[in-house]
């Protein structure tokens, strides 16, 4: 693996709303969850939470958001328990070092909120793992393209609520943006980093 420079390490959307019994339930975050763990717990002061907020009402939601959350009323904030807004606890845990970055769309890139801290910090490279590979995690890496960061995915410690979409996603990026991301597993990319 070449140098990864000034790295952080961005786990998309890793919150009890989608690894507990919920609508919004994806099965496959508990088989990510260790290796989540792993890398954010060896690179805690490396790791960005971010976290999905919906609004507390539908109609607080503008455009097609509106639509969205007019179907999925039960998630919002008046119905939603807001605990479930909240990390994995093993993954809260490690906050701080780690820090959370909260979003309202799929895309943590939206306001400028993120890329202006990452850039003050000198950042040039972002590794991204979490949920789900083929909604927030795809928007998260189209974005951190965009905006010039080096891209390393963990194609095991991403995860979906649909099998073939997961998988599309992933080959689309693995074959379509190669010479600006990369693909690794987990233990690969932990032992090729230093502590």
């Amino acid at each position: 693996m070449d140098n990864l420079g000034n790295w952080r390490h961005i786990c998309v959307d890793a919150q009890r709303m989608f690894s507990e019994d919920t609508p919004w339930h994806v099965p496959w975050m508990s088989r990510v969850l260790p290796q989540l763990q792993d890398l954010s717990e060896r690179h805690a002061a490396r790791t960005i939470f971010t976290r999905f907020i919906p609004p507390s009402r539908p109609d607080e939601a503008v455009g097609s958001w509106h639509d969205y959350y007019r179907k999925w009323w039960m998630m919002t904030g008046e119905h939603l328990p807001q605990e479930l807004l909240g990390l994995a606890p093993s993954l809260q845990a490690l906050v701080p070092p780690a820090r959370t970055f909260d979003k309202v769309t799929y895309s943590p890139w939206v306001d400028g909120r993120l890329f202006l801290m990452l850039r003050r910090m000198g950042v040039d490279t972002v590794v991204i793992t979490g949920g789900e590979t083929d909604v927030c995690v795809l928007a998260t890496v189209l974005g951190a393209i965009d905006l010039g960061f080096r891209v390393l995915m963990l194609s095991d410690a991403v995860c979906s609520g649909a099998d073939e979409t997961h998988d599309a996603a992933v080959d689309l990026l693995g074959e379509r943006f190669s010479v600006q991301l990369k693909l690794h597993k987990t233990e690969e990319f932990l032992s090729a980093v230093p502590v």
